[in-house]
């Protein structure tokens, strides 16, 4: 069974919106600490409905629970800062792995929903790679040169900025790459 497209964007987007609510009303430990409670439910709720494990959301719940557990338990905000670092570093070390073992990946992802060519897939697979590693240098800049309130504006707003002019980028590609499918 398939999550209707309005709970996949509240799971979507929730644990995001409750870390800032809760950073501008409290502070980052008390974010951090509702982000790894919403990120896990959101795993839950995903796990339920769908009657599968979702990989990426695993990985990402994996490493909130990690990083914003140290974060919380050594009361140092690096480790939550560095989270957006690593999972854009570990989703783009699989897209990679995929591209040089022949596969695009991320056609397991959309699983249906686009149809493309096998060289396509690998292209596109690639380009998202590619902007992973992009997106996780420029959050290790932010963090590092920025104070927090940047960072978290940045984490919630930028972040969700970037990756949406990067698919805006992309529409083009699919757009030919889907046509040539139909």
């Amino acid at each position: 069974m398939a999550i209707n497209k309005s709970l996949k964007l509240v799971l979507d987007i929730g644990p995001i919106i409750l870390f800032f609510a809760a950073y501008k009303l409290s502070d980052l430990y008390v974010a951090t600490a509702l982000l790894i409670g919403t990120t896990l439910i959101t795993f839950a709720i995903t796990y339920v409905i769908e009657k599968k494990v979702p990989w990426m959301l695993l990985f990402t719940a994996i490493l909130v629970a990690v990083m914003g557990g140290l974060t919380i338990v050594l009361h140092d905000d690096t480790f939550i800062k560095m989270k957006p670092t690593f999972i854009n570093l570990l989703f783009a070390a699989i897209l990679f792995a995929g591209y040089v073992a022949g596969k695009g990946l991320l056609r397991y992802v959309f699983a249906g929903s686009i149809t493309m060519s096998d060289d396509a897939w690998k292209i596109f697979s690639l380009r998202w790679a590619l902007f992973f590693v992009f997106v996780a240098i420029i959050n290790e800049c932010v963090w590092r040169l920025f104070d927090t309130d940047t960072w978290v504006n940045f984490k919630v707003f930028g972040l969700i900025t970037l990756t949406m002019v990067f698919l805006a980028t992309q529409m083009p590609f699919l757009k030919k790459h889907m046509d040539s499918q139909q």
